[in-house]
């Protein structure tokens, strides 16, 4: 007779993958063709989900400010606008629109997506451009599209003014996920917005620097007591000469002539990072690399960590401070038929 010996549980674990890739700058289509191949690459290593960085399709505007974006009624920046526009994101919430195929990759791989993209709202007459953070579920429906509510100085030349609407998180397994846009991480009440609906899996998507990842990953960690996901794209001189040789950019010249000016060669230096629920890395910040990488995370370092601070529970006084968040989809105008 041999005696059977009980065996430890394996802790409870997800797989993440984030996604640091070079966009192909105001190029709808092959910048797509990129998404598509780094979700097989997370499903094939089975991954849960899979993340992209700010405003990946078709690109952040990197020509901002590089190419005196502020001259009014300028040519250029007209031009550069409106092809802007031309490449942004239509999105259907019944096929995907412009994202049907990242939608029927996630349902034929069961992963969930977060990708950064650049949204035409059609809900706003399709002419202006918000810098909108999309969720697509495991089922392969847009589950949520959250329109940055304040685009950062630049930003505010080409991006419009997002609202509340898509400040709602969503059940990844064991663990409650919510998403953010670049330097809305820094805003205190959209973080509270999230950490009171139960987020414990935070998603901060970067157009891609180092110096902003390095930092306020951890600080958001140790606030939250959450595990922190910052992802980023990257740009260099190179990936400007490929995308501008498979479709001619507007404005290619002034901006590689200031790039020479001031010895830039990466206008994106990544920066892709995750940090646990008591702020120390789980993958320090990867700088200039494209890349797909894969980590897995335990929800019990959550619970851990929440023993101590838990923001909304019993370290809260919603007697003392509360927070009132407006999720209506802003529009111009409501009609009473």
């Amino acid at each position: 007779m041999h005696q059977v010996l009980p065996v430890e549980p394996k802790p409870k674990t997800n797989e993440d993958r984030l996604a640091q890739i070079a966009p192909v700058l105001l190029n709808k289509t092959e910048t797509t063709k990129r998404v598509l191949s780094a979700i097989e690459c997370a499903s094939n290593s089975g991954a849960q989900v899979v993340v992209f960085g700010e405003a990946t399709i078709p690109a952040y505007p990197w020509w901002l400010e590089r190419t005196n974006a502020a001259a009014f009624n300028d040519n250029l920046q007209k031009d550069l606008y409106a092809r802007y526009v031309d490449e942004a994101v239509q999105i259907n919430l019944d096929d995907g629109g412009d994202l049907k195929d990242i939608c029927r990759i996630a349902k034929e791989r069961s992963i969930v997506v977060v990708v950064g993209t650049i949204e035409r709202a059609l809900d706003r007459g399709g002419h202006s451009i918000y810098c909108s953070a999309v969720t697509i579920g495991s089922s392969g429906k847009i589950e949520n599209v959250h329109r940055k509510l304040m685009p950062t100085h630049e930003e505010r030349l080409a991006w419009a003014i997002g609202d509340g609407h898509g400040l709602r998180v969503k059940k990844v397994d064991q663990f409650t996920m919510g998403v953010l846009n670049c330097w809305e991480n820094w805003m205190p009440l959209s973080r509270a917005a999230l950490y009171a609906q139960g987020e414990d899996l935070h998603i901060a998507l970067w157009p891609g620097a180092v110096r902003n990842t390095v930092d306020i990953t951890r600080f958001i960690a140790a606030e939250s007591r959450s595990f922190v996901v910052s992802v980023c794209n990257i740009m260099n001189r190179e990936h400007l000469a490929k995308a501008h040789a498979l479709k001619p950019i507007p404005g290619y010249t002034e901006l590689i002539a200031h790039m020479d000016k001031n010895g830039e060669d990466w206008l994106a230096d990544g920066g892709s990072c995750i940090a646990g629920p008591d702020a120390k890395w789980v993958l320090e910040p990867i700088p200039k690399e494209e890349c797909v990488r894969i980590i897995e995370i335990d929800f019990k370092r959550v619970l851990e960590e929440r023993a101590l601070l838990d923001p909304i529970g019993h370290y809260s006084r919603p007697d003392v401070t509360r927070l009132v968040v407006d999720r209506t989809r802003q529009g111009i105008a409501t009609f009473l038929d």
